[in-house]
């Protein structure tokens, strides 16, 4: 009787010990709200995201689950850090750049006029001081956010406009969507800039709002129809030679997490780095080879424009350094990591074919 009881007790605590383990492995589970910046139908800009929230689910074995909301289906653009700072939700897919407004400093996190590739980038962000200054700027400004770096996208062109630039008094007048520090840029050479989300670009141009316009990859204007309304096409992307994105984890969610957990979400951003460098850099180039059949004009800017862009560049860099002691902080890293970088980066690669 004796052993029939404590074979009971066994089997009772047994069972007591595999519910409060199941209760705990579902409460362990994460579900990542996640508004995006960008619609997912967009090569690389839009698709990046939903690739992440795929091998999240996979990678865990659904222990984080990541829904992705369309930008304005649950928080517009704008207000995305803001609400993963105050919890509205606990996640948010954006590049800093949106928050130039707010942080300064936030666009030295998302794409520098004449500054590094994407892998220089990387090399900054993750074996520099980037990273550590990246949290600490969101720190600094008191947001309630955790921030991991979750894309990277390679050049980007420089403008469509509806007539040849060949000297810096063509520009004068005109008023151009433009985005980030590269907009402070064009402001000085006497262009208006308005930065307009993707969906309305189109229809700014068709109604002559705008005169001319940037916004991503070849592969990425064509599908918003950029190439329909103007024809002359510029590059290279001074303005963003490379443009990081990022996932931003409200903090106490991000605290709530198990190191593993949190190990998968940086992992799984690291090999979206990966991947949409990979995506950008292979499609772009079928979409330039058929240019011409769609009246679109491929053109390099002279070298006078180039060197005028560069100047006016140093001179919003240092205005903006003056201005805010954090951008200064960040901008001097990150020069002072260049520097060191020239060395190989002079001597490590061959030299690029010359446009035609």
């Amino acid at each position: 009787m004796k052993t029939i009881k404590s074979t009971l007790l066994r089997a009772a605590v047994a069972t007591a010990i595999a519910a409060a383990a199941t209760a705990s492995l579902a409460a362990d589970k994460v579900l990542l709200k996640t508004p995006v910046a960008f619609g997912t139908n967009l090569p690389a800009l839009g698709t990046t995201i939903t690739w992440v929230a795929d091998r999240l689910d996979k990678v865990s074995d659904g222990s984080i689950r990541m829904k992705v909301y369309e930008p304005g289906k649950l928080v517009s653009p704008p207000e995305i850090l803001d609400a993963v700072s105050s919890g509205k939700v606990n996640s948010g897919y954006a590049t800093a750049g949106y928050w130039q407004g707010k942080i300064p400093a936030a666009a030295l996190f998302s794409a520098v006029p004449f500054g590094p590739e994407a892998g220089e980038y990387m090399a900054w962000l993750y074996y520099g001081n980037g990273m550590s200054l990246y949290q600490e700027m969101y720190d600094s400004a008191g947001y309630n956010v955790h921030v991991l770096p979750c894309a990277i996208l390679s050049p980007e062109t420089s403008g469509w406009f509806s007539k040849p630039i060949e000297k810096p008094e063509d520009l004068q007048g005109l008023n151009m969507r433009f985005f980030g520090l590269g907009a402070s840029v064009m402001e000085k050479l006497g262009v208006g800039t308005v930065q307009l989300p993707g969906g309305e670009i189109f229809g700014a141009l068709e109604k002559g709002a705008i005169d001319a316009t940037e916004f991503s990859q070849p592969a990425i204007d064509q599908r918003l129809g950029l190439n329909k309304i103007v024809k002359y096409n510029y590059f290279p992307g001074w303005h963003q030679q490379a443009t990081i994105f990022e996932l931003l984890i409200n903090k106490d969610a991000w605290n709530g997490m198990s190191e593993g957990q949190q190990a998968i979400l940086e992992t799984t951003c690291m090999a979206s780095v990966t991947n949409s460098i990979a995506e950008g850099e292979a499609m772009q180039f079928p979409v330039m080879a058929d240019a011409a059949k769609n009246g679109v004009e491929i053109r390099y800017w002279n070298q006078t424009m180039l060197d005028t862009f560069s100047e006016k560049w140093q001179e919003v860099a240092a205005e903006k350094s003056a201005e805010n002691p954090f951008f200064k902080k960040v901008w001097d890293d990150l020069s002072q990591f260049r520097e060191g970088y020239d060395l190989w980066e002079a001597n490590a690669f061959l030299p690029r074919k010359q446009a035609n």
